[in-house]
């Protein structure tokens, strides 16, 4: 079986556990040999713009889904035994508790895998910010980053330019009418 054979499957934890249970797989991984079952293990994140009590505004990265790890591997029955025996792990998603697949479309969605996408915005252009926390923000790019699909832009937070690290498909170019 191939990597390409994979599919990516939910797991439940604990709360606060779900970077333990990466830890703990990461190593089940190396210590039985399973390169070629597991080939991914991810806990989805996103920033969020958090007010604390003194009235101050602070990007924080949050779990997109606590309580779950996501995991990319061709399932067997071995394979669910050692996942479901790793501490902290409750068990799959899935009828039962035997795990089902997640589809395609639902992947993409959860931002487990990127899909590339074309950009129209370069160094200095002026961009407007799609969604996130900082949505409706304007600001200038600074940095591209094809491979992570990432762009860097200096955004007037609060009376102070910040720079923050945004996802292509998060900004658009302004464009200017003449």
């Amino acid at each position: 079986m191939a990597a390409s054979d994979a599919k990516w499957y939910v797991i439940h934890t604990y709360s606060g556990y779900e970077a333990m249970v990466k830890d703990s797989l990461e190593k089940l991984i190396e210590n039985n040999n399973l390169q070629e079952n597991i080939f991914d293990i991810q806990i989805p994140t996103e920033e969020t713009l958090e007010e604390k009590a003194n009235g101050k505004k602070k990007v924080v990265e949050r779990k997109k889904f606590p309580c779950y790890v996501f995991l990319k591997m061709i399932y067997s029955n071995n394979i669910w035994y050692l996942v479901t025996n790793t501490r902290g792990v409750t068990g799959f998603v899935g009828p039962q508790g035997r795990p089902l697949p997640l589809t395609e479309e639902e992947v993409v969605r959860m931002g487990l895998i990127k899909v590339a996408t074309t950009i129209d915005f370069t160094v200095g252009d002026d961009v407007q910010v799609m969604n996130g926390p900082l949505e409706s923000f304007t600001g200038k790019v600074t940095e591209l980053n094809e491979a992570s699909q990432k762009v860097k832009v200096d955004v007037v937070m609060f009376g102070r330019v910040t720079n923050v690290e945004l996802d292509f498909v998060q900004v658009k170019k302004i464009t200017v009418q003449k």
